[in-house]
């Protein structure tokens, strides 16, 4: 009965379960990709862009002049940063890394990522809030998405 005990304990360490959910969701990533990047989007992805678009749409009505304009602003200056720095927590979580490594990771690739979220994502950010129907912006910027998270990915690398 100790080794069992023992085994416990050493896998209740510090930053065990952390690193057990990223393995699990790795490998479901490898062997399930579109089925894992669409529970991901389900749940975390898809409501955190459905009720962003929600707020944009009452904050700035459609009769705003330059309402697009205003909406791709208040996207690419609130939405993308803060959801950026929300990625690198929870990746600095799965990975059971401390404190201090997020704030190097913030430091070194927050602004490079951001950079690229930029590039990328205005463009989309733009079709998307002036031609697409609300009840399908999601649905847009989740397909773009799948190549995002790639680059994100290897970010890590």
């Amino acid at each position: 009965m100790a080794p069992a005990t023992s085994t416990l304990r050493a896998e209740a360490g510090r930053g065990a379960l952390p690193r057990r959910a990223l393995a699990q969701y790795l490998r479901l990533l490898r062997l399930y990709p579109v089925l894992t990047k669409a529970a991901t989007s389900f749940f975390f992805t898809g409501p955190l862009s459905h009720y962003f678009y929600l707020f944009l749409e009452r904050w700035v009505p459609p009769e705003v002049p330059l309402a697009g304009v205003l909406k791709l602003l208040l996207d690419r200056v609130l939405f993308a940063p803060a959801f950026l720095l929300l990625f690198f927590v929870i990746m600095n979580f799965l990975e059971g890394r401390d404190a201090a490594a997020l704030a190097a990771r913030v430091r070194s690739g927050l602004w490079p990522a951001l950079q690229v979220n930029w590039r990328v994502w205005t463009p989309v950010q733009f079709i998307n809030v002036n031609y697409v129907p609300l009840q399908f912006r999601v649905l847009f910027a989740n397909l773009v998405a799948l190549f995002w998270y790639a680059y994100l990915a290897s970010l890590g690398k």
